[in-house]
């Protein structure tokens, strides 16, 4: 069993950054691909960005060139730093650990971004 925590949601203006955090139980956290996704209100839940246990990192076209996510395998931690921010980036974000077939997923962290 994989418990995944996030932290670091809030409210932000438009073009500002949000620092996003998931901490990951499991001795095996190296060899997992993680991930964040998001799931606005009345739409499905969607792939933000993912990264491999060899730190190859994949992005939707939305988000590209705007956020950057990160792994420390040391720390069990996976980051998403989010930068010029836009209202329709307004989402729960979700933390995801998958490995062997299987997702584990966080209790997700609410993104809101308005002026």
């Amino acid at each position: 069993q994989v418990q995944l925590v996030e932290s670091g949601g809030g409210l932000v203006q438009p073009g500002g950054s949000l620092r996003l955090s998931c901490a990951a139980s499991g001795a095996m956290f190296r060899i997992y691909v993680m991930g964040w996704y998001r799931q606005a209100p009345g739409k499905q839940r969607e792939l933000v960005a993912t990264i491999t246990s060899g730190g190859n990192t994949n992005y939707a076209e939305s988000v590209k060139g705007r956020f950057t996510i990160s792994r420390d395998n040391a720390k069990s931690t996976v980051n998403l730093q989010m930068n010029s921010l836009k209202p329709e980036d307004t989402a729960v974000y979700y933390c995801n650990a998958h490995i062997l077939k299987l997702d584990y997923w966080g209790q997700g962290t609410q993104v809101t971004v308005s002026s």
